[in-house]
C-alpha cells in the first residue's frame, strides 16, 4: 500500500489521528450518549415553571432559564458519562460473559481500562464546574449524584431493591438539580412522580434482563438471581398503577399548576405512555432498553411531544 511506503515520520503522522479517532470513538461509545435521554428529567421544573415566570414581552429572561437547565442537563451527561465509564471498567469480567454488554468499548478490550479511568476523572471535573457555574445548590447535588453512583457502583447495585431505588434516586436528584438551575418552586409531587416512574423503567430493566439471562444471571450479577418474574410482575403492577394516580393528583392538587386544572387534560398521555413502554416491555422483550425505546418508538416519541406540546399550551395560556 502507498502507506508502507512512506518514511517512518511519514507514517507516524499519518496513522496517530486515525488511532486517536478510534480511540476517541470507543471513548464516546463508552459513555452511551443514547442513555443521555433520562437527562431530560433536568428540564422537569422549567417545563412546570412556565406559567409563573413566561413573559411573552421578554424573552431574553426566558432564554436565560432555558440556558441554566441544558448547562445542568449537559453536567449531567457528562457526570453520567464518567459513572458508565467507571461501573464498565469495574465489572468488565461479568460484562464478557452478557450477550450484549460483552460488546462494551472495555470488555471487548478496544478500550483500555486506565484509560477509560482518566476520561472518567476528566468528565467528573466538566460536570462538577458545569454545575456550580450554574448555581452553587445546582453544583452541590451533582456531587450528590456522584457520590450515590459511586456507592451504587461498588454496592448497592448487588443489593435486591436497593439496586432500583438507587436508580430512582438519581433521577430525582437530576429534577432537583434542575429545580435548582432554574431558580423555582417545585411541588413535592414532581419529585414523587419522578421517583416512580424511574422505579418503573428500573424494574421492567430487571425484568427483561431476569428473562434474557435466565440460568446465566447469577454469573453475570449475584442480584439477579434474587429477583424472579414474579416478584418483578408483582413490582411492576404496584409501580405503574402507583405513578399514573400520583401524576393525575400532581396536575390538580400541585400550588405550582393553574388552578384550573386543565394540566389533567396531560394525564391520558402519560397513561398511555406507560402502558405503550409496558407493552413493549413485556410482548416485545424492549424493556432492557429504555433509551432505544425513547429513540425508536414512534407511537412513544409522538406521546411525548403530545404531552409537552399540551403541557405548554395550557400553562402559557394559563397565566
Amino acid at each position: 500500500m502507498a502507506e508502507e511506503s512512506l518514511p517512518a515520520s511519514g507514517a507516524v503522522s499519518l496513522v496517530r489521528p486515525a488511532s486517536l479517532l478510534r480511540h476517541l470513538r470507543y471513548v464516546l461509545k463508552a459513555v452511551r450518549p443514547r442513555q443521555w435521554t433520562k437527562n431530560g428529567i433536568v428540564f422537569m421544573a422549567f417545563l412546570f415553571s412556565v406559567n409563573q415566570y413566561w413573559q411573552p414581552d421578554d424573552i431574553s429572561s426566558w432564554d436565560h432559564l432555558l440556558l441554566q437547565a441544558t448547562l445542568t442537563a449537559l453536567a449531567f451527561c457528562a457526570v453520567a458519562g464518567a459513572g458508565y465509564l467507571l461501573n464498565d471498567t469495574r465489572d468488565v469480567e461479568s460484562d464478557r460473559l452478557h450477550p450484549t454488554k460483552r460488546n462494551r468499548p472495555i470488555a471487548s478490550g478496544n478500550l483500555a481500562p486506565k484509560a477509560a479511568l482518566a476520561w472518567a476523572a476528566a468528565l467528573i471535573i466538566v460536570g462538577v464546574a458545569l454545575a456550580f457555574a450554574v448555581d452553587w445548590r445546582t453544583g452541590a447535588v451533582v456531587l450528590g449524584y456522584i457520590c450515590l453512583q459511586g456507592v451504587y457502583t461498588t454496592v448497592l447495585k448487588y443489593q435486591v431493591i436497593l439496586d432500583v431505588m438507587a436508580i430512582s434516586a438519581g433521577f430525582v436528584l437530576r429534577a432537583l438539580a434542575g429545580a435548582y438551575a432554574v431558580d423555582v418552586p417545585t411541588s413535592p409531587w414532581l419529585y414523587v412522580v419522578t421517583a416512580l416512574g424511574a422505579l418503573f423503567l428500573a424494574i421492567t430493566k430487571r425484568r427483561a434482563e431476569v428473562a434474557l439471562l435466565a440460568e446465566g444471571a447469577r454469573s453475570h450479577r449475584s442480584v439477579l438471581a434474587l429477583y424472579t418474574p414474579a416478584f418483578l410482575d408483582q413490582m411492576t403492577a404496584m409501580v405503574t398503577a402507583s405513578t399514573v394516580i400520583a401524576y393525575a393528583l400532581y396536575t390538580f392538587t400541585a400550588e405550582t399548576l393553574p388552578g384550573n386544572h386543565l394540566m389533567m387534560l396531560t394525564i391520558p398521555f402519560v397513561a398511555y405512555g406507560v402502558f405503550r413502554y409496558l407493552f413493549l416491555s413485556l410482548t416485545r422483550d424492549q424493556g432492557g432498553s429504555p433509551e432505544e425505546v425513547l429513540l425508536k418508538d414512534v407511537p412513544l416519541i409522538l406521546c411525548i411531544v403530545g404531552w409537552v406540546v399540551t403541557s405548554m399550551i395550557v400553562l402559557t395560556a394559563s397565566r
